[in-house]
């Protein structure tokens, strides 16, 4: 079974996007499992360049592939902001609250009409190698005057969603992961991750020696994961069969 590592140590999100890829073959972890990975600087000029970033170093540091995803919110009044910086509008340390009371302050006297907004979300999926497949899911709005909801997170209580009347953070689950801009990069995505998973069910076995269980994988190098009764590559997906299943 292929392991997938959602880079990051956001549960809401890791929650959000496991929601919207049940049912596939896959077994999905995140950063919380690997302490040692350090945070990724978001310092990119876009929301595809912040992606990347964010999926490369968890990628080749854990030997996994690994998903990233950016996300922005731009709002036409504001000149496309907060955009790439949407995640530290109000400060480097602000939380959903502060930001959200920021983008209420800059619509100030702001007319309905004129409070379009686009969500963006930009999705990385990055092998161990460096191999990178990106897609992008949009959602068009409007920024309401005051929160709305109490589902969601971020700017999801102040995002009206025109086609249903509606904030995100007042949608269910159910009904968000149906037309999110997360979930519509998702959708793309997971039909790469059909292609990876099928790829890894179909690795190469071999027997392992007698006399014990190689440790590194033949093909890569990496040290081989105990999975069942047999041993794992997390790189290129080589499955070695146990002699002595445990």
């Amino acid at each position: 079974m292929m392991r997938l590592l959602l880079a990051t140590r956001n549960p809401h999100k890791a929650r959000e996007i496991g929601e919207m890829l049940r049912g596939l073959p896959i077994r999905l972890t995140t950063l919380e499992e690997f302490p040692g990975i350090s945070e990724v600087e978001e310092d990119g000029a876009t929301l595809e360049e912040n992606a990347r970033k964010k999926a490369a170093s968890p990628a080749r540091e854990s030997g996994l592939w690994a998903l990233a995803d950016d996300t922005g919110l731009e709002v036409s009044a504001l000149e496309g902001a907060p955009g790439v910086r949407s995640a530290r509008y109000a400060g480097p340390d602000c939380d959903y609250a502060a930001n959200n009371k920021k983008l209420l302050a800059e619509l100030r006297g702001v007319p309905a009409r004129r409070r379009g907004a686009v969500f963006r979300c930009v999705m990385a999926l990055t092998g161990p190698e460096g191999r990178t497949i990106l897609e992008e899911g949009r959602l068009e709005g409007r920024i309401v005057g005051r929160p709305r909801g109490k589902n969601g997170f971020g700017y999801d209580p102040l995002f009206l969603v025109l086609s249903k009347g509606k904030t995100l953070a007042e949608l269910s689950a159910a009904a968000k992961n149906e037309l999110s801009h997360r979930s519509l990069a998702l959708r793309k995505i997971r039909s790469h991750l059909e292609g990876l998973a099928l790829e890894s069910d179909e690795a190469p076995r071999v027997l392992a020696p007698a006399g014990g269980i190689a440790g590194s994988c033949p093909c890569c190098g990496l040290e081989l994961e105990d999975w069942h009764c047999r041993r794992l590559c997390r790189g290129c997906g080589f499955q070695m069969d146990c002699t002595d299943p445990f």
